[in-house]
């Protein structure tokens, strides 16, 4: 996983429960990195459910809620990571039609050992979207937060449920319904 998602995750535990927080978590956790983050380096996935949980610990914050927030909250930093794509003047049904086949793209141009989840969409209307995510991180409640932030980004209101494919929870069908 990218160093660029946990620099992000560390500087939004700092600034919703300052540094002390940061502080504490990375000293509870026994990471391979130890806690020292590049945005362009690679790291286990294993770490950001580490740091997660230890967050959820000390705040009693779910883990679900924390990866969801902060989906909800990267969302504006990878757009202004990837500016230089055309994806800014469409809505959000364009947007994440676009992820696998032109922000997966760019991302792998960039970082060609990149493994990214697979996002596909299903169906879609003008006021529905079903769209699947597959991924052995099993990181659905971020992916949540994802479209959630992608949805704010756009200015537009949906409601989205999801649904497990399977057991192991790496495959979800993800359906977004406008709100009218």
């Amino acid at each position: 996983m990218k160093g660029l998602v946990f620099c992000e995750f560390l500087d939004m535990i700092e600034k919703e429960f300052g540094y002390e927080t940061v502080d504490h978590i990375i000293e509870k956790s026994d990471l391979p990195s130890k806690g020292v983050y590049t945005s362009v380096g690679t790291y286990s996935h294993e770490e950001i459910f580490t740091l997660v949980t230890k967050l959820s610990a000390k705040t009693g914050i779910s883990v679900s809620k924390l990866f969801y927030t902060y989906g909800v909250y990267v969302f504006e930093v990878f757009v202004k990571s990837y500016k230089k794509n055309s994806f800014l003047h469409i809505n959000a049904f364009e947007f994440l039609n676009r992820v696998e086949d032109t922000i997966h793209v760019q991302v792998l141009k960039l970082y060609p050992e990149a493994e990214l989840p697979k996002i596909e969409v299903r169906k879609q209307t003008s006021t529905s979207m079903e769209l699947i995510y597959t991924s052995q991180r099993k990181m659905a409640d971020f992916a949540e937060g994802l479209i959630q932030g992608c949805l704010n980004h756009f200015n537009e209101k949906a409601i989205i449920s999801k649904e497990f494919l399977n057991q192991d929870q790496s495959e979800v069908l993800f359906i977004i319904q406008k709100s009218l």
